[in-house]
């Protein structure tokens, strides 16, 4: 199999001393992100995409690359690792998709069972991590030579079809992620347009001219955000933290873990590769097919084991199944894939059909690094199970300035550029407004990102087409997406509108 060939020629890559290094650095940074509440994999990612690119500094251009995107790439992935400590250990989950972890591993904590429940989450994700690193071997090359037949119509349709995928299920409120999609959209405009050469939303500051820096808004948005958000919310008295014990599971745990871990990692993936989905949905789908696949579902919600085996598992195949459309299509499924993305375009490689051609060194590099990666968090989560405990009572008057810090000095170091910085304290003060009153950020990022090339790829589709815009409805795959995202935003509106007419009834 030719995919396999590449894989060989991917593993070569990954083994080189300097990127086996980079994904150390990935995996470790990843997990103390996951463990740190609040901060989460798209933080993570934001925050060190400009020490990356201090870090790669006097490498060819390729190997750069490479390099950055396997650390990046470890954030992400090792930060669904992490999350899982804090919500088994203080009840408080390190980021979104360990949400679900806290119902049955605080229990199983409480109950003296806290490093089973931790060693079984570390497995559960290292098994996980291998199951959706073959799928992505399997899976990545059929379908970007399906997307290589794809013109600017579909093109532009398919990321139609992801800005609604990441609207309809970011956040509570659907009006809120459409808004934050547009708002995105509109800052993409900045600049100088493409086609014309005119000057757009600049107001004649030539600083503007080549648009807005994607890492100064997603730091800006993520990190400060954050860091503002805590400054001003009155921090809570810290939570007693569950001593570790014993950290190796039993048989009987093995025995009761291994068919949800096995459920949870295929589940995980599948619902990865669905553009929007993410971790988040895939560890409660998980956590639901569980109880309803177990004799005992009473267990659930007093420490049952298969209740942080399944989800743990699901989030991180999910991780590995959303770079399929990020790879292959150059569509993102989640928010942090969507600021991988803008890495990936940083440093001048763009997923999409042509990345298995154009730069197989990186993707096959990348994908061969998540195998040793997995491997790397698996040795390292087990043994430091406890020291990693202590890093959730790091004091936020340390923490704070140090994420100040890097987030200041990265955003400098990119363009040296103090607009920069006047640029990244704003999108800190607009990020820390819109997530207190629960404006979902991802999708702004994914409007700004992908904003330009949905202009672009329209652009070409209507001089093709004389200026019709029919050609992207004769156009069968182009129709599909179009279709599919239309249904995609409408399904959950009707859903909600029925589910309010029937519990009116229900009282009456």
């Amino acid at each position: 199999m030719e995919s396999l060939d590449y894989l060989m020629k991917g593993f070569l890559v990954a083994f080189q001393w300097h990127n086996l290094l980079f994904a150390f650095v990935g995996v470790l940074i990843g997990t103390a992100v996951g463990v740190l509440p609040g901060i989460g994999p798209m933080s993570g990612v934001a925050l060190l995409i400009p020490i990356t690119a201090t870090m790669t500094g006097g490498m060819p251009p390729e190997h750069a690359a490479t390099s950055a995107i396997i650390l990046l790439a470890g954030i992400y992935y090792g930060a669904m690792y992490g999350g899982s400590t804090t919500s088994i250990l203080l009840n408080t989950p390190g980021e979104s998709s360990s949400v679900v972890t806290t119902l049955d591993g605080y229990q199983m904590a409480r109950q003296g069972k806290a490093g089973p429940a931790l060693a079984i989450a570390a497995i559960g994700s290292f098994v996980a991590g291998v199951i959706a690193l073959a799928g992505l071997v399997l899976l990545s090359e059929p379908l970007s030579n399906v997307a290589l037949r794809f013109g600017p119509a579909e093109y532009f349709s398919l990321m139609i079809l992801g800005l609604c995928a990441v609207s309809g299920l970011a956040g509570r409120s659907m009006t809120k992620a459409l808004i934050m999609t547009v708002f995105g959209l509109l800052l993409g405009t900045i600049g100088v347009d493409n086609v014309s050469g005119v000057a757009r939303f600049t107001f004649d500051m030539p600083v503007l001219y080549q648009g807005l820096e994607f890492l100064t808004v997603a730091v800006g948005l993520f990190a400060l955000g954050e860091v503002f958000k805590t400054l001003l919310v009155k921090e809570d008295a810290p939570g007693s933290i569950v001593q570790v014990g014993r950290v190796l599971p039993g048989r009987d745990d093995l025995k009761r873990s291994a068919p949800s871990i096995l459920r949870g990692s295929l589940l995980g993936f599948f619902v990865g590769v669905l553009p929007g989905a993410g971790a988040t949905m895939a560890s409660f789908f998980s956590y639901v097919l569980e109880k309803k696949w177990s004799k005992h579902p009473e267990r659930f919600g007093k420490g049952a084991i298969e209740g942080v085996a399944g989800p743990e598992s699901a989030n991180n195949a999910a991780s590995g199944g959303a770079l399929i459309p990020l790879l292959t299509l150059g569509i993102p499924g989640s928010g942090t894939t969507a600021i991988l993305l803008g890495a990936f375009i940083m440093y001048n490689v763009q997923p999409g059909p042509l990345l298995f051609d154009e730069h197989p060194m990186v993707v096959w590099g990348l994908i061969a690094s998540m195998f040793v990666g997995n491997l790397m968090l698996l040795i390292l989560n087990l043994p430091l199970v406890k020291v990693f405990a202590k890093i959730i009572a790091t004091p936020r008057r340390y923490l704070l300035p140090i994420i100040v810090a890097i987030s200041v000095f990265g955003v400098y170091a990119i363009q040296i550029n103090t607009f920069d910085l006047f640029l990244l304290i704003a999108f800190g003060v607009i990020g820390m407004v819109l997530s207190r009153h629960e404006y979902p950020l991802a999708p702004m990022v994914l409007g700004l990102v992908l904003g330009p090339m949905i202009e672009n790829n329209m652009r070409r589709a209507l001089t093709a087409s004389n200026g019709d815009f029919m050609i992207f409805l004769e156009k069968p795959v182009s129709l599909a997406f179009l279709l599919l995202a239309f249904l995609w935003m409408i399904v959950p509106l009707v859903l909600k509108w029925r589910r309010k007419r029937i519990l009116p009834e229900e009282e009456a």
